[in-house]
């Protein structure tokens, strides 16, 4: 897979060398160029940003500059347009699983007020164009945002975590649960010992334990999670777990109906 991410900030990108990521890269799993979106410019200041129409505080990052960046690296083939923008929609686990199949990524890079908003609306007719967030929150430019899809995606690629079953049970996985807790040695610490169905060796019994926990956890944390799960995968231990915890099925989903 190949990621191009343009920035005026290429040595914000510069974790990317590093962890599973780098050894990725190394390996030749994975392809990041970035490219500094100063270098498309054409006056000696390099200017790649201007004043808002209609007035108002901030700047706004130019058309033309990015014109060019673009149709330059799209010369390379075919790409899906990644922009991180706080008025993006949430990026989720299913858009890392969506673009781990794909064979390239471009991620723009917004600094100041954002790009200008003919740049999605130009490309989004010649290529798959996503304007993403992170949260409900706003950062000072999409460097961090390129950083997360990145390593996001890329772990989920053939070959570059070592052990795939570990992608497995994580959060936000196919069962669309936070991860139940883990444990490691000692078995005691500070007082706290690892739950004994831990210790018991009866793999049946630690895999109960873990559902529970998951939806425990999740309905705890993130019940939005829970109301959207698929209720035809749930089986007789995991509803009666759900409605210790105040979930029961209505029709075709999950609703709660009183307090755990």
């Amino acid at each position: 897979m190949r990621v191009d991410v343009v920035t005026i900030f290429p040595e914000y990108l510069a974790p990317l060398e590093l962890s599973l990521v780098g050894k990725a890269r190394q390996a030749g799993l994975l392809d990041v160029r970035v490219h500094d979106l100063r270098d498309w410019t054409t006056d000696r200041h390099r200017t790649v940003d201007d004043t808002p129409f209609g007035g108002g505080a901030g700047m706004v990052m130019r058309p033309d500059v990015w014109g060019r960046a673009l149709d330059e690296l799209l010369a390379d083939g075919p790409a899906r347009l990644v922009v991180p923008t706080p008025s993006g929609e949430p990026f989720t686990q299913r858009h890392a699983e969506s673009w781990a199949g794909e064979d390239r990524l471009i991620v723009a890079c917004g600094r100041y007020e954002g790009i200008d908003a003919r740049v999605v609306e130009h490309y989004r007719d010649r290529l798959p164009v996503t304007e993403l967030s992170l949260g409900d929150y706003v950062l000072n430019g999409g460097e961090v945002a390129a950083l997360v899809v990145v390593e996001a995606v890329a772990r989920l690629l053939p070959g570059v975590v070592g052990n795939p079953d570990s992608l497995v049970e994580e959060s936000h996985g196919a069962d669309g649960l936070l991860e139940y807790p883990v444990y490691t040695k000692p078995a005691a610490w500070e007082g706290l010992d690892v739950p004994d169905v831990l210790l018991s060796g009866h793999h049946g019994k630690v895999e109960r334990w873990r559902r529970d926990e998951a939806l425990e956890r999740t309905a705890e944390r993130r019940p939005d999670l829970l109301a959207r799960l698929d209720v035809a995968a749930l089986d007789k231990h995991d509803r009666q777990t759900l409605g210790r915890l105040g979930w029961v099925v209505v029709g075709n989903h999950l609703e709660l109906v009183r307090p755990a």
